[in-house]
């Protein structure tokens, strides 16, 4: 019997040890209160009739309560011997050790390991309609502030290994930011922009299917599998290792991805979840778009891949031919101001719908149709999803505009200034770019590549793109060589030269951007004994696109009066916030980020285009609804032929001193007059 009791004991102590002491010290404290009235029942005189055991036991009880009890005991006593004051302030003591300070012990110590086990996530949260962030990297915190302007309360929910704390107060300090900012920018008497997030961070396994069922992923509106950054705090030849290791694939990713995958497609998870896995190599992307065709079911789950690298490189490529794009596409990717949205299309004709839909809306833009997933999808650009349901009868306009007929872009001549691990993505935007515009041998790219010269043979000097003019081995500390390239670049040609900085990625985290920032400086130098020399230069002339990684150094960088700045982070972080909710937009930003090739006109493109070569002759004054309309009827004629038409719909312009129009809100609202200088935003097929 003993044994078996000493085993029970043994195992309860090991399974549930507060439990355990919990009862020795409930079981200590009854056998003390029956031993203390047992000892004052046989103090108390004769003659005193009500206190018995059970009196002496409350008057125990009250004693370790409060001691002043001990009065009202020794009175109802009789008599007030040595022997009973001695003994009453005895349980008074042992009492307040035994009850009062073991059980308020007991119980400060289970509430400090409650909370402690709530920070460490141990146990279940009960949510729903919330997103899901595995993992942490440099991109996260963008994810999570762009939520910041979506409608309603929003809940996110992030498993990450280690690190809470830091985390915390990273997104604390990014949010703080971004409220302050905005409220900065309104104005007064205007409705104060407030944080809607509600954003826990756990601490666990990202393996793990218990973690997982923990934070509700099931019942998640979209799943974020982030990829991880390289720890560049190592040693440079640790840190090679690591981001070689990482080029070559990133199973842990896809390890994630299973498991989320396998939960996401259960019967008893929500309808339509999102997962959005950031993808950074090919070999990952291939067994991502394996688990696709074997864990992807329709309905319950969607997976969408996000390459990284792909998409950064096409950007860079397009900012670096059309910087204006990058002012484009910072709202546009973002759910702050205007942006793209999505819904479904019964028109089988996508020019039929265009029509309607532009006598329909004032306050939405149509773009494009396109078949996905099984259904079919039309794509429109506004403030808000509500835009679409404010319709009207839109008042026909004689309103007309002459197109050039003959447009086509001239020469892009782009100076690359160091290099990043997306180096060959933006070539590949390049090339896609070149194919379509190139016309009758005329080369219409002209690219001179400064780079130490490790990285120029890693590239094999860029011989595989015969529009690399020439590369030039400089080491970053060489200035005078830097200079000199840039200035004969500018003057070689009569058209703008767009320099772009690259940040290298794969430096020690104190060195992020400093490379970059070198070469700014290099290059405003040049911009400004240009300036000297010549007052009538025209600083436009030279287009300056910079690539920073780590967005603190985005105020060094605006003191140079750059405004084509390009956090590259931010554009991922925003594209994966708006796939997360809406999971449709992943073909068409595909689509729009990918130039068609040689003889194709299929797809179409966002540019910026010159008003005095896009039209035969600058428009008269009118509003955004009457140059939306007559653009895109002139442009889809019927009387062209279809390699003549470019069914091109305007969504605003920029100005020679930068300042950006996105047409939104009521377009027979806002007024229009172009200048020779300004330049148009379109899309278009080409």
């Amino acid at each position: 019997m003993f044994r078996w009791l000493k085993e029970k004991l043994s195992i309860q102590l090991s399974k549930y040890p507060g439990r355990v002491v919990l009862g020795a010290i409930l079981l200590l404290n009854v056998v003390f209160i029956f031993l203390a009235a047992f000892v004052i029942s046989l103090l108390s005189v004769s003659g005193t009739e009500n206190m018995n055991f059970w009196h002496a036991s409350y008057y125990t009880i009250m004693m370790v309560l409060d001691g002043g009890c001990v009065e009202s005991v020794v009175g109802d006593v009789g008599v007030a011997g040595v022997a009973l004051v001695i003994v009453c302030l005895i349980i008074v003591i042992v009492g307040m050790v035994l009850f009062t300070g073991a059980v308020i012990g007991y119980l400060t110590n289970y509430i400090s390991g409650f909370i402690e086990n709530a920070n460490l996530g141990s146990h279940k949260i009960y949510l729903s309609g919330h997103t899901v962030i595995l993992n942490w990297n440099s991109r996260a915190s963008e994810i999570i502030n762009d939520h910041l302007y979506r409608s309603g309360k929003q809940y996110i929910v992030i498993l990450v290994p280690s690190g809470k704390e830091g985390i915390e107060k990273e997104i604390s300090e990014r949010i703080a930011d971004t409220v302050a900012q905005e409220n900065a920018n309104r104005k007064k008497g205007s409705k104060r922009f407030k944080n809607n997030l509600v954003v826990i961070v756990r601490e666990g396994d990202t393996f793990s299917t218990k973690q997982f069922q923990d934070i509700s992923l099931e019942k998640a509106n979209s799943i974020i599998i982030l990829g991880s950054d390289v720890n560049n705090t190592l040693c440079k030849y640790e840190a090679k290792s690591a981001i070689d290791s990482r080029e070559r694939g990133n199973p842990q990713v896809i390890k994630a991805l299973v498991q989320v995958a396998e939960l996401a497609s259960g019967a008893s998870s929500s309808d339509d979840q999102k997962i959005v896995v950031e993808v950074e190599d090919e070999w990952t992307l291939l067994l991502v778009e394996k688990i696709i065709d074997t864990k992807q079911v329709s309905g319950k789950c969607n997976i969408i891949p996000v390459s990284v690298n792909k998409i950064l490189g096409r950007l860079l490529s397009q900012f670096s031919l059309m910087p204006e794009l990058n002012l484009v596409y910072r709202d546009l990717f973002s759910n702050k101001g205007t942006t793209f949205y999505v819904k479904d299309c019964e028109e089988e004709n996508e020019e039929a719908w265009m029509r309607k839909y532009l006598s329909e809306h004032l306050h939405s833009i149509p773009l494009s149709v396109m078949e996905e997933k099984g259904g079919r999808y039309a794509f429109y650009s506004a403030e808000s999803e509500k835009d679409d349901g404010k319709t009207t009868s839109v008042e026909t306009s004689d309103y007309t505009v002459k197109l050039n007929r003959n447009y086509w872009l001239e020469q892009k001549n782009v100076i690359i200034l160091g290099h990043n691990s997306k180096i060959r993505d933006i070539m590949e935007g390049f090339n896609s770019f070149r194919e379509e515009w190139n016309f009758d041998g005329n080369e219409i790219l002209n690219i001179v590549v400064v780079d130490d010269k490790a990285h120029l043979e890693k590239m094999d000097y860029y011989k595989a793109y015969p529009y690399v003019r020439e590369t030039v081995e400089a080491e970053i500390y060489d200035k005078d060589l830097i200079c000199k390239k840039i200035e004969e670049m500018v003057d070689a040609n009569e058209t703008d030269t767009s320099v772009l900085i690259l940040s290298d990625d794969a430096v020690l985290n104190s060195d992020i951007d400093s490379g970059a920032i070198a070469n700014l400086i290099y290059v405003r130098d040049v911009i400004k004994k240009k300036k000297q020399n010549n007052p009538d230069f025209d600083e436009g002339k030279i287009d300056v696109v910079v690539e920073i990684i780590n967005p603190k150094h985005h105020d060094i960088v605006k003191s140079y009066s750059v405004n084509n700045v390009v956090i590259s982070n931010r554009y991922i972080s925003k594209m994966v916030t708006q796939l997360g909710e809406k999971d449709t937009l992943y073909d068409f930003y595909q689509d729009i980020l990918s130039y068609d090739g040689v003889g194709e006109r299929d797809s179409k493109e966002i540019y910026v285009k010159k008003v005095t070569r896009f039209f035969e002759e600058i428009p008269a004054e009118c509003t955004a609804a009457e140059l939306i309309r007559a653009v895109y009827e002139a442009s889809a004629d019927p009387s062209l032929s279809y390699e003549q038409r470019t069914y091109t719909v305007v969504l605003g312009y920029v100005k020679k001193n930068g300042e950006m129009v996105l047409f939104s809100g009521d377009q027979s609202k806002i007024k229009v007059k172009l200048e020779a200088t300004d330049k148009l935003i379109v899309f278009a097929n080409h």
